[in-house]
């Protein structure tokens, strides 16, 4: 999980980049970066480990220096965490200069890595797949060239071998050096990706153009004044070029729409919209669901009050004590300047983060039958301090309920859950897991209805929920990939 944003502008893209990517923040703590492009196509990059305002200073901003730009943050899902060399965006020099940034996980590294050897002699300098993505597509799009220029059509057609060739999900954004921006999504739309437009204004000693933006989530479009225009369909190809101008094609053929459901049980803000879906009121619904679940499987009057874990389960939490007529309160106070535990790079940085992060208050404890919420259990190590926390608070028994079904298997499409040893679900029933967590009863939403509160009143026909039902949508996942994953990330 990433979060990436994409701008031509009219005027200096940087502070509009950066604001953007404080935006994006929770979908990526490790590193972030920016690259930005002159009229005369030279780029500017500057990346570096840690969050946004940690990574950027004054002259770092002073020197990216264009009207066009793109930005990232990242949390790592291949690669090394801690190795400043994998932070995006990556640059190639040829054919003319790209650098590019993705969200995403490729699934075919292996393959891909081999053939830029051995077919596109291309080097690779780091084990991330966002550098395999940047060359294969540098390859292809010099493939293309046969004259002076560049156009769309080019790019298009560069675009639809690099759908033929990649495996796996990616939304990405290019800039091409003296060309223009280019965004393209994979095949299924497995990760989110949204055009913005803001009308032209007039520009001392200029020519007024629209401008553009691409990016993650629609709350960084309406946060700059953009007008949200559309998804980016799935396989298809956005390119702004650098006078303004917008060029769209779709570059894959078969494509279908299956986007991520784990975006909307917990990467998602709740203020954006994707895929024509709100993450909000898809997380009410979830709550709606839940609450019926919770009822049939937990005793009458073994519950006194609903409490969330913040943040990303309160609308849940909230139509689950609506629904069953169950008081809702508040008893974990959260320390909003630590990171998401869920996406922290190693179980002990986890378990101690989930302290630093969440104190539980006592007074709303002390002698009540309490329902957690939460928006999903991944390795268990979260849920099993919270409940901790809450005995020693003083709750007399706790509950515990999961907006979203058990995680079984692994994610491969670009969220850090690669090894099924690593789920607490995996090869238990919910008693064991109950037992594993230390809690009194547990509830998982289950599967149909996560998909339901996803899908309820949108033009969604499929998801991929390949972490609950172990359904794979791109059908290229095969178990000797999960066996060499969990194998590499053991090593």
């Amino acid at each position: 999980m990433c979060g990436i944003v994409g701008m031509a502008g009219q005027g200096p893209v940087n502070q509009e980049i950066y604001d953007a990517l404080l935006l994006l923040q929770h979908r990526g703590q490790d590193s972030t970066g920016m690259a930005t492009a002159e009229a005369s196509g030279v780029f500017h990059i500057h990346k570096a480990r840690g969050q946004v305002r940690e990574a950027f200073r004054t002259r770092d901003m002073r020197a990216l220096l264009g009207d066009i730009g793109l930005g990232h943050v990242r949390y790592a899902t291949k690669g090394t965490a801690s190795n400043e060399e994998e932070a995006q965006p990556f640059y190639v020099n040829a054919p003319y200069g790209i650098v590019l940034v993705h969200n995403g996980n490729l699934t075919n590294t292996r393959e891909l890595t081999r053939e830029l050897f051995s077919k596109d002699r291309r080097h690779l300098n780091t084990s991330s797949d966002t550098e395999l993505l940047v060359n294969i597509l540098g390859s292809e799009l010099q493939s293309e060239i046969t004259g002076p220029d560049l156009d769309p059509a080019q790019v298009f057609r560069a675009v639809a071998r690099v759908h033929e060739r990649v495996e796996g999900s990616y939304a990405s954004i290019a800039l091409i050096a003296g060309y223009g921006l280019l965004a393209f999504r994979d095949p299924f739309g497995i990760r989110p990706l949204i055009l913005g437009k803001r009308p032209a204004a007039e520009v001392p000693g200029g020519e007024p153009r629209d401008e553009f933006i691409v990016a993650s989530e629609s709350l960084v479009l309406e946060n700059a004044g953009f007008e949200v225009v559309r998804d980016v369909e799935p396989g298809e190809a956005v390119f702004i070029a650098l006078d303004g101008t917008l060029h769209a094609q779709q570059c894959a053929s078969n494509a279908t729409l299956a986007p991520c459901s784990f975006e909307y049980v917990y990467l998602a803000r709740p203020d954006s919209v994707m895929n024509g879906v709100s993450v909000y009121e898809t997380r009410l619904r979830m709550g709606e669901r839940l609450a019926d679940t919770v009822a049939k499987y937990t005793p009458a009057g073994s519950i006194d009050v609903v409490m969330p874990i913040p943040d990303s389960a309160r609308p849940a939490a909230m139509q689950v004590a609506r629904k069953l007529g169950i008081e809702y309160r508040e008893g974990f106070y959260k320390n909003r300047y630590v990171g998401r535990t869920f996406i922290m790079p190693g179980q002990a940085v986890r378990k101690k983060s989930v302290r630093q992060k969440l104190n539980a208050m006592s007074t709303e404890f002390q002698g009540k039958n309490v329902l957690l919420v939460d928006d999903s259990i991944v390795r268990g190590t979260t849920s099993r301090e919270i409940i901790q926390m809450a005995r020693d608070a003083g709750a007399l028994s706790v509950t515990f309920a999961s907006a979203a079904p058990p995680v079984r298997y692994p994610h491969v499409y670009g969220i850090n859950m690669p090894s099924r040893h690593e789920l607490v679900a995996h090869d238990r029933t919910i008693p064991e897991i109950a037992a594993e967590l230390g809690c009194d009863y547990l509830v998982y939403q289950e599967v149909d209805d996560l998909k339901a509160a996803i899908m309820e009143g949108t033009d969604l026909v499929d998801l991929d929920m390949s972490c609950f039902d172990g359904r794979y949508v791109t059908g290229t996942v095969s178990e000797e990939y999960l066996a060499w994953v969990e194998g590499s990330q053991e090593s």
